[in-house]
């Protein structure tokens, strides 16, 4: 719907634009689910979900003008909200978003003359994120402990019990930290597993992967970690919660 405003030519810019559009579909799929469930009235007219290079989604009618000026996403989907499972519904949008993200980023492609290098190393790039499926279904997260377990060495200097983690501070601080001398080093040698060991988790709501510089909270009923900024969590407002809830686990207690 919002094609006529920004058409990126590049392969670079395409990709960026698929990023956008993809950051806005998980956010409509995890932390604003309880919107966009309200928004899905099975009595209103089809309903499609549009993602924005602005990481804003929408849901609204389909364009009228035909052809379009760029690929509908799956229409109707309010019509199926009540007849199934919550979980299978967000599952079946999501499997609809990732067809759709991909026609728009190609479409981006052909208008615009890509050869075959050029839709290969697009491809490429879309690829090596998880798709909204995964995201929205755990999937991406399991694969990449799977992952991260296979290439990790064993190693039998693991000190006690697998160390709990705070949910605060820039990476990742363990509860079980020594205090008093060689603290520093202690702390040092921890971060340094937090980061190998979170090297692959992937941000519930984003999908994207983590970084030991940015603030990651994690969900103590689903156990899947989030980016600060994409809950809404900082630091400070994290030393005072004392059990996070993600928003979809809140949503779903507030239903039940």
């Amino acid at each position: 719907m919002d094609g006529g405003a920004y058409n990126p030519r590049t392969v670079e810019e395409v990709f960026r634009d698929f990023k956008g559009r993809r950051a806005a579909l998980i956010k409509a799929l995890t932390t604003d689910v309880e919107e966009f469930y309200q928004q899905c009235d099975p009595e209103k007219e089809n309903l499609c979900l549009y993602g924005f290079p602005s990481e804003q989604w929408e849901v609204n009618l389909p364009a009228e003008e035909v052809p379009p000026e760029l690929p509908e996403p799956a229409l109707g989907i309010n019509f199926a909200r009540d007849g199934m499972q919550d979980k299978d519904w967000l599952s079946l949008v999501a499997v609809h978003s990732d067809a759709w993200l991909l026609s728009v980023a190609f479409y981006f492609g052909a208008r615009f003359g890509f050869d075959k290098s050029d839709r290969k190393r697009l491809f490429g790039m879309i690829n090596d994120l998880p798709t909204v499926f995964e995201v929205v279904t755990g999937v991406a997260k399991k694969q990449g402990k799977e992952s991260h377990s296979s290439n990790k060495p064993k190693s039998n200097s693991k000190r006690g019990s697998e160390p709990q983690v705070v949910k605060y501070s820039k990476g990742l601080i363990s509860k079980d930290e020594d205090e008093g001398e060689g603290e520093d080093e202690d702390e040092e040698g921890l971060e340094e597993e937090d980061e190998e060991e979170h090297g692959e988790t992937l941000c519930g709501a984003c999908g994207e992967s983590y970084a030991a510089d940015e603030f990651w909270i994690c969900c103590d009923i689903c156990e899947k970690w989030f980016h600060g900024k994409c809950v809404k969590i900082t630091p400070a407002r994290a030393e005072h919660i004392k059990q996070y809830k993600c928003p979809s686990c809140s949503n779903k207690r507030a239903r039940s």
